[in-house]
């Protein structure tokens, strides 16, 4: 599926939840969200922002922060992977998270509470792509849906192999 379809599906798929996202952000609110975050939002994602709404729609409706948390609550420093974009709280400290440094913008899922000694251990690949995390969404399969959690073959999501150097590039 193109990028153009992808947008209309999420764009209907909001309508359809209920709860109309916010207003889309402006070139300017892009530019100005990377900017501060020393980040290139990848392609897609400025998109989403751009043509569906800045936030609230998504998995549970929360598929993205509005930019403005975003640029708010990025976590800089030590112990969070350079380069790596929260925009989704799935709650319990866990987070779903874009890599906006690897082509395609691979969706991460960071869970912290994973009994793990080493913090590179907490980050798993969700998704290889941004683009097939939403198909997977839109089209059910996605892990976090019950009916795949109930399935007999469901797998956990592999580890992030980049994790560890990311985390220490972040210093």
């Amino acid at each position: 599926m193109d990028d153009d379809a992808l947008i209309e599906r999420v764009r209907q798929r909001a309508i359809a939840d209920g709860t109309p996202p916010a207003a889309p952000a402006s070139a300017e609110e892009v530019a100005a969200a990377e900017a501060a975050l020393g980040l290139a939002l990848p392609p897609l994602l400025i998109r989403l922002y751009r043509e569906v709404g800045d936030g609230g729609y998504g998995p549970d409706r929360f598929l993205l922060w509005p930019l403005s948390r975003i640029t708010a609550s990025y976590p800089r420093g030590a112990g969070w992977p350079a380069g790596v974009l929260p925009v989704l709280d799935w709650g319990c400290g866990m987070s779903g998270a874009v890599d906006c440094l690897r082509p395609g913008a691979p969706v991460l899922l960071h869970e912290p509470n994973a009994e793990r000694d080493d913090p590179a251990q907490t980050w798993f690949e969700d998704s290889p792509s941004l683009s097939q995390w939403l198909a997977d969404w839109l089209d059910g399969r996605a892990w976090w849906e019950e009916h795949v959690m109930e399935e007999q073959d469901y797998e956990m999501l592999p580890a992030w192999p980049d994790a560890a150097a990311r985390i220490a590039s972040s210093g």
